[in-house]
């Protein structure tokens, strides 16, 4: 506790100093107000003509792809287009809602963002999914993003009321992009462990282990991934990197020291947010893939269809009905077996028209060698 202190004080006493430094001409605004930016100069409003010179820049990514031959020109493009045309809708959705602040309007944003959110982790993040895998996602991405925002404005930011469209919707926003990312790394993470290594978890349900500890290993390595990528940025924010909303407020003339403590804030929030989402994430792929009987249910993941790159050959016929022979000739486990009940006079019958060509071929080599002799 004493080394926190001192800590403190050394941050506390520095940014005192910086606070007195003359860097401009113009006298420093007082604390906790944002300086006025320069309309003249240093705010002149931005044309969607520079947005086009900007985007002469995607020539350098066009002619990589052609020289290497990538084949990404053509998504390239269509990314751009876009991203111009999301964010141009956006800002003019933002803009009606920040004049009315309507909290029907506001909270229906936030649920509208939350859909898309689950959408995008249960149809393109991920590799496979499962029943309920949409609700739970969205149930999970929506409470944590909405209930750390809330909080977040009311007790850091002294947002008044906490759902003031100017700073909640910004806010959850940046929550929403935060919790997709570690969900999705999550449930993925849960899907792949339980099938890399079924027989290690179905051997420990046999011998009587419960689903919570079959699972508690899987969630805790699953977890762990999910939350790698939020504490690098939270590390390497400000030393490595200029965060987003640093940088927007330095653009339209704001106190950057103010600036930084909002950024410490949301940093905060992020993280505790993609923790909380990827949690509950987490705990309900698990409790889906392993029931309560328990028993291992991977019979209940369906793939999604991975978007082929352009001018890539599909899947031939000779190709797939290869596939479907090998299957038909792998040996099917007892698990399989036991999920599929009609199957398993087929599997007796097979293993007993083996057992007794096994049993002809002996006695065939033992009349053999007694002839021999």
């Amino acid at each position: 506790m004493s080394l926190l202190y001192s800590a403190a004080q050394v941050v506390r006493a520095a940014g005192d100093v910086l606070a007195q430094l003359q860097w401009h001409a113009a006298p420093s605004p007082p604390p906790g107000a944002m300086s006025s930016p320069n309309i003249d100069n240093d705010h002149q409003p931005l044309p969607l003509v520079n947005v086009g010179i900007a985007s002469l820049l995607l020539a350098i990514n066009i002619a990589l792809s052609a020289w290497l031959g990538l084949g990404m020109s053509k998504s390239l493009v269509i990314s751009a287009v876009r991203c111009v045309a999301q964010l141009t809708v956006l800002s003019m959705v933002l803009n009606q809602i920040f004049q009315t602040e309507n909290p029907v309007y506001i909270f229906g944003m936030t649920v509208g963002l939350g859909t898309l959110a689950a959408f995008e982790v249960t149809f393109w993040r991920s590799k496979h999914r499962f029943p309920g895998m949409f609700t739970g996602t969205f149930v999970a991405i929506t409470s944590s993003a909405v209930g750390v925002a809330l909080f977040g404005n009311s007790m850091s930011l002294n947002t008044h009321p906490a759902y003031t469209a100017q700073k909640f919707i910004p806010t959850v926003g940046m929550l929403f992009g935060a919790n997709l990312i570690g969900v999705s790394i999550g449930v993925n993470a849960v899907m792949s462990s339980l099938d890399t290594h079924r027989d290690r978890v179905e051997n420990a349900l046999c011998f009587g282990a419960s689903r919570w500890e079959t699972m508690k290993p899987v969630i805790v390595a699953s977890l762990k991934s999910a939350l790698v990528p939020s504490i690098t940025n939270m590390s390497a924010c400000g030393l490595l990197s200029i965060p987003g909303l640093m940088v927007g407020w330095s653009l339209s003339g704001a106190n950057v020291l103010e600036a930084s403590r909002y950024q410490m804030v949301v940093m905060i929030m992020l993280t505790a947010a993609t923790a909380l989402s990827t949690l509950l994430a987490v705990i309900f792929c698990a409790s889906v893939l392993v029931d309560g009987k328990p028993m291992l249910r991977l019979d209940l993941l369906t793939a999604n269809k991975p978007k082929q790159p352009a001018g890539s050959p599909g899947t031939s016929r000779v190709s797939s009905r290869l596939t479907l022979i090998r299957a038909g000739c792998r040996p099917k486990s007892d698990l399989y077996l036991s999920r599929n009940p009609s199957r398993v006079a087929i599997a007796s019958a097979t293993a007993s028209s083996s057992a007794t060509t096994r049993s002809h071929s002996a006695i065939r080599l033992v009349s053999a060698a007694a002839a021999g002799r």
